[in-house]
């Protein structure tokens, strides 16, 4: 009989383990070896490890899937690019919209502000210096002051007066030649003061009306005359900034359309790789609204930039140098008169003569750059050959005149520049000066018809293309949507 400590038995195994390799017979089995104690030592936490997330809950993941589908299906994806089509015609009609009027409210601007203001602000000068330079020759007459001198000082300074108010009405506040008719309006009472005291103490044989007459004529020359130069100069810069912007194209908006365009043709591709159907009506009517709206836009304006370049160059700029042609004339015209009045007290005047008139009628003179500028238009160039003719004639009697002075002979260099009451005056230095202010005259109002015709007609070459090229790009949005909405259609 086995007890229960013995190993035998078959099939069966010992009661307890075999005591460890290496232990002693009949000594403890320690509590746990090396590798027990590994095996429960408990893992050591890794740093940054990051503690997984939680499950989504199955509604949750139920959802996003739906959505994912629903986002990824055929339908849903043309949906989303005929938005995007729809949305880009939108953009480039807005953007042709301002880009449009922006240009025709600038070329609006040259025809009926800047373009007028600056032919005003020249007027303004002619008037002005016109004046100064009666008022010489009346003083000149020596108490003989003809009724067509006084009339024409007085025209003088109400054209002046009412230029000057017009351009203070038609001036914004913020308009940079504001400050300069403030001035000429607040200095033109002064001086037609100074003037009627000159006239009065010569009536009655004062020799303080000439030096009244001269501080006079100095204050125009020096401070009014200044002041109406920068104010002309002000309003032609302004005249120049209008016309760049009215004949800038508007190159954003022609490219936005033709991003527009591209994305429309490869649409159409993708679509037809997709269902090997050729065309989409819709599509193909966005591309053709959006093709119509590119060429209206580029053929318009650039027509319209082609029109107001040539009112620039066969209006605008020749009226400019003309303008400063006869501006320049008057000058020549005071400053021989005044140097009279002075009768030899200082060579200032004679000086001045000789300045300006090269400035004038000199190789780079104005009259000679008008020739150039007028080569092409045959009325122009006889009015602008007649002056520089008149003003040749003008230099020889004016040398003749300053001669008589130089050596004494007042009466005959006054008679030379004037005339004598009641006496013939066709040979006299102001008769030369009058026709040449008439050609001057002539070509100025010649040169304006040119800019009105051309720059009327460049503002007119834009008209309804804002309005136009929107109602197409809207027309081209819609059509894009319903071409897609045809074929979303079709997977239902």
């Amino acid at each position: 009989m086995t007890t229960p400590g013995e190993s035998g038995g078959a099939g069966r195994g010992p009661a307890h383990p075999p005591a460890p390799r290496g232990a002693a017979a009949g000594g403890s089995t320690p509590a746990a070896g090396p590798v027990a104690t590994l095996a429960q030592r408990p893992a050591p936490a890794r740093t940054g490890a990051r503690t997984p997330a939680p499950p989504a809950s199955p509604a949750r993941a139920r959802t996003g899937a739906r959505l994912r589908r629903a986002i990824g299906t055929p339908p849903r994806r043309l949906w989303s690019a005929g938005s995007l089509l729809a949305l880009l015609a939108v953009v480039f009609g807005v953007l042709t919209y301002v880009q449009v009027v922006q240009r025709s409210d600038a070329a609006t601007s040259v025809v009926e502000h800047s373009q007028p203001l600056s032919d005003d602000a020249a007027q303004i000068f002619r008037t002005l210096a016109d004046a100064d330079t009666t008022a010489a020759t009346g003083f000149l007459q020596a108490g003989h002051e003809t009724a067509a001198v006084r009339n024409q000082y007085t025209s003088d300074i109400r054209t002046a007066s009412t230029l000057l108010a017009q351009a203070a009405a038609s001036a914004s506040a913020a308009d940079p030649g504001q400050r300069q008719i403030q001035q000429l309006s607040s200095q033109l009472p002064s001086y037609t003061d100074l003037v009627g005291v000159a006239g009065a103490d010569d009536r009655v044989g004062y020799p303080l009306g000439g030096a009244y007459l001269r501080y006079a004529s100095g204050q125009m020359q020096t401070t009014m005359l200044a002041e109406a130069q920068t104010l002309y100069q002000v309003e032609t810069a302004r005249l120049h900034q209008d016309y760049g912007s009215a004949r800038s194209l508007p190159w954003a908006a022609l490219g936005l359309g033709l991003v527009v365009l591209l994305a429309l043709v490869r649409a159409q591709i993708r679509l037809y790789r997709a269902t090997n159907r050729v065309f989409n009506v819709g599509l193909v009517l966005a591309s053709a609204s959006v093709v119509l709206a590119l060429v209206w836009l580029a053929a318009a304006q650039s027509l319209a930039a082609s029109a107001l370049g040539q009112s620039d160059a066969r209006g605008s700029a020749p009226l400019q140098v003309l303008n400063e042609a006869q501006i320049k004339a008057l000058q020549c015209r005071g400053a021989e008169n005044l140097n009279l009045v002075a009768r030899g007290s200082t060579d200032i005047y004679e000086t001045s003569w000789s300045t300006v008139s090269a400035q004038l009628a000199g190789p780079t003179g104005y009259l000679h750059t008008a020739a150039a500028m007028t080569s092409a238009d045959g009325s122009v160039q006889q009015e602008v050959g007649a002056a520089q003719a008149d003003f040749a004639t003008w230099q020889q009697r004016h040398d003749t005149a300053l001669r008589a002075n130089d050596n004494g002979d007042y009466d005959t260099a006054v008679a030379d520049t004037i005339g004598t009451p009641g006496g013939a005056s066709a040979q006299t230095t102001d008769a030369a000066f009058t026709r040449l202010d008439a050609s001057l005259n002539a070509a100025i109002a010649h040169e304006r018809t040119n800019f009105d015709h051309l720059a009327s007609q460049g503002r007119g070459d834009t008209s309804g293309l804002a309005a136009g090229a929107l109602a197409l790009t809207v027309l081209a949005a819609f059509a894009a949507l319903w071409g897609v909405s045809r074929r979303t259609a079709e997977y239902r």
